[in-house]
């Protein structure tokens, strides 16, 4: 039986994923914003099969609480076997080409906090010597688009640290696992006109959860074929890239 941390519990993807280990008989400690929203996820979950599930509210931006929130986490659920890092927002660009404060909030939130979680949960993991730590990157981190370059670049952060820490921390038995999806249809993209190579939140999460059940470590692409379509992205001439 999983005992599954998630922060940013509220976010669509980390919602799916949720739902597909309470199926496992899984006890919670999720954390987020939205206090309301939180108390539907955790009665949600319980009907689905959920062992336990506890909430906690957070501002995960305050960098200096988050090590003492991964220990309350880690002592509510006696340890931890799956964590997942799902927060994040996606920045207004151009405010953050002419605004130094709006690019380091954005990279306060989307790169600085999720890393200081990766470090605090790799430690708690390592000492165990077992565990599955899994941050949602994306497929916008693997080349600088003039389009998102702010928040590309957070996402980029993100998985270079997670496909490090991968390698090291294998050694010790903890599987890092950096999940990147392409375009997903969510409350945060609902704006953005959908086509083709769009997919649901509920496949990604279902695709994450199969993933930690594996022991899969490394990258993978959400879904799979993005891989193929970011490895002509990061080959192509800068021209093509620029129009993007």
């Amino acid at each position: 039986m999983s005992r599954v941390m998630i922060f940013g519990a509220t976010s669509a993807i980390a919602q799916e994923a949720a739902r597909s280990f309470a199926k496992d008989g899984a006890s919670f400690f999720l954390v987020a914003r939205n206090q309301t929203a939180l108390a539907d996820i955790a009665a949600d979950l319980k009907v689905r099969g959920a062992q336990s599930v506890a909430t906690h509210i957070a501002d995960l931006s305050d960098l200096d609480s988050l090590s003492g929130l991964c220990d309350k986490g880690r002592a509510a659920l006696g340890g931890i076997d799956v964590a997942l890092i799902a927060h994040g927002i996606l920045p207004d660009q151009k405010a953050c080409e002419t605004s130094v404060d709006a690019t380091l909030g954005a990279l306060r939130v989307n790169a600085l906090s999720p890393a200081a979680l990766m470090i605090r949960l790799g430690e708690i993991l390592v000492a165990q010597g077992s565990g599955s730590l899994v941050v949602i990157s994306s497929v916008a981190g693997d080349r600088g688009r003039p389009s998102n370059y702010v928040y590309g670049a957070s996402k980029a952060l993100l998985s270079v640290m997670g496909e490090g820490m991968a390698f090291a921390l294998g050694r010790a038995g903890v599987n890092v696992l950096v999940v990147k999806p392409g375009f997903v249809d969510t409350p945060m993209t609902a704006e953005f006109p959908k086509g083709a190579l769009w997919a649901s939140a509920k496949s990604v999460g279902e695709e994450i959860a199969a993933a930690v059940r594996k022991g899969k470590r490394g990258i993978i692409y959400a879904p799979f074929w993005w891989r193929f379509i970011m490895l002509i992205i990061r080959f192509a001439p800068g021209f093509i890239v620029s129009k993007i």
